[in-house]
């Protein structure tokens, strides 16, 4: 086996295998120095200030002369700034016709929309009521809930704001469409709405605007009206206790994979998520695409240096436009919050081989596979558009996570190469390690393995390995993170704007 790997001809580093020792022969030099595993190394000489390539696509600038055989990372490469000129629908590559119909078993909702989970949920307009939503989830324990074999829990999604934030604006009206998104998502059967009663974030307001209305199996209540947090508590179990028995009378039904939306996301990547993971999800999200399903990619500073590549993907050029203008939009709140858009990679991204976001966002698109950019949409937006389509969101998963899922997205992909312990309910997440040797420490959490395309598998059998499990966890088949009882802790709308 090779030890390092090279992206593309173009290209004027490669990544290392294994560690090498100083001395190492790569590609017609020698080692410098110790290069860790997943970490690059020069096969040519850069001078200062030259382009660093990988992927055929510039990840940063030599900050001094880098001599051939040399370690290539944060010590002697720094970021600059994109500057490209963009393409619109130069890249088209429509999706294949499927040689069958695949289908899953789900549940099919008086909506139309399909479920592939079957809780009943509890939701906050206010960190104020979220001691009362986790006492009344907590009524129900595995005794109870085990006369309701067709209801997967009882699940209460708490945040941390609500109130002290301006009653209209970004900030508003994306929490509003996270509550929407949740008070109507295909794997609830029934939601409860907690509220406090002199919050911001009104409960009354939220239906209003989106035309919510109560019933057996969407219920309402105030602490305030109630008369306190006790009384709160039973009422709240009352009500979900009366919920069960219906929720219950669901039954899983063959429904086509076009209803399948699936969250593509990324956490503690490293090196190997560009090379192995990413593309063997962006695979599984072309098959998908072609069975009429969607895949949504989001976590727009990780597509910051890689959305040239995308715009190129737009079906036309007012769906390329939308995502320059959300990397325009970012680019303006991390400089008036004095940040950078390369404050991203983490320092465990950076351990693990990824130097600058441009590097990190080359791999990170591979998630999104190959097929048209059909929609590009507002964080928690409903997502209408079928194949690939990208939903504005920051990097960091929960918040990302909890976009998604209120746009609509009943599955949800998690690649990592450094290791993730993450979940997200409702919808179960597929974790995707990208190397053998953390899949491995790591096996009681990872799902799928594409480490193995660095030993001889390719991209397209992992890819179809990674499409065929989505299609059993949509029937019903548990996840390594749900067995482990993950995705009670995730559910983070993202907080845009001035806490007042």
């Amino acid at each position: 086996m090779a030890d390092t790997v090279r992206l593309d001809p173009a290209d004027n580093v490669v990544t290392a295998i294994r560690p090498l020792e100083v001395g190492a022969a790569v590609e017609g030099a020698k080692a410098l120095a110790l290069i860790p595993r997943g970490h690059k190394v020069a096969t040519a000489p850069i001078p200062k200030g030259a382009v660093v390539r990988k992927y055929s696509q510039v990840i940063g600038y030599a900050a001094e002369d880098i001599p051939a055989g040399a370690h290539v990372h944060t010590h002697n490469v720094e970021f600059r700034a994109t500057e490209v000129e963009y393409e619109f629908s130069t890249d088209l590559r429509p999706a294949a016709p499927p040689a069958k119909i695949d289908t899953f078993m789900g549940y099919r909702r008086k909506s139309g929309r399909v479920g592939t989970r079957n809780y009943i949920a509890i939701l906050t307009s206010v960190n104020c009521s979220a001691t009362a939503a986790r006492k009344i989830a907590a009524a129900f324990g595995p005794e109870e809930m085990a006369q309701y074999p067709n209801v997967d829990g009882v699940v209460a999604f708490v945040h941390g704001t609500g109130c002290g934030m301006a009653g209209s604006g970004e900030g508003f009206e994306a929490l509003q469409r996270v509550m929407w998104g949740y008070a109507k998502h295909p794997n609830h059967a029934g939601v409860l709405m907690v509220g406090l009663g002199c919050e911001m974030n009104q409960i009354d307001w939220l239906l209003e605007a989106y035309g919510l209305e109560r019933g057996p199996l969407f219920q309402t209540m105030n602490i305030q009206d109630v008369a306190g947090l006790r009384r709160t508590v039973e009422l709240g179990v009352e009500k979900v206790r009366a919920m069960l028995p219906i929720a219950n009378e669901a039954r899983r039904e063959p429904c086509p994979a076009s209803e399948l939306m699936v969250a593509l996301q990324c956490g503690g990547s490293d090196a190997w998520s560009g090379v192995t993971a990413n593309p063997a999800l962006g695979y599984a999200c072309d098959l998908l695409a072609a069975q009429g399903g969607t895949g949504v990619l989001a976590e727009t500073p990780e597509i910051y240096g890689a959305e040239h590549l995308l715009t190129r993907r737009a079906v036309d050029r007012k769906t390329g436009e939308k995502l320059i203008a959300l990397i325009r939009w970012w680019e303006d709140y991390t400089a008036r919050n004095r940040g950078s858009m390369d404050n991203n990679p983490s320092p465990g991204n950076k351990k693990g081989g990824l130097t600058t976001i441009l590097e990190k966002s080359l791999g990170a698109q591979a998630k999104g596979g190959t097929t048209p950019l059909t929609g590009v949409y507002k964080y928690a937006e409903p997502v209408t558009a079928k194949g690939f389509t990208f939903m504005d969101s920051p990097g960091y998963d929960p918040a990302s996570v909890t976009g998604q899922i209120a746009s609509g997205c009943n599955l949800v992909t998690f690649t990592t190469g450094r290791g993730s312990a993450f979940g997200a309910k409702p919808a179960p997440s597929v974790k995707i390690a990208t190397n053998s040797e953390m899949y491995g420490r790591m096996v009681e959490d990872m799902d799928v393995n594409a480490g193995r395309i660095l030993e001889g598998a390719s991209v397209e059998e992992v890819g179809r390995e990674i499409y065929e499990m989505l299609l059993r966890v949509a029937s019903g088949e548990m996840t390594k993170s749900e067995a482990q009882g993950l995705g009670d802790y995730e559910f983070v709308p993202w907080q845009i704007g001035a806490v007042m």
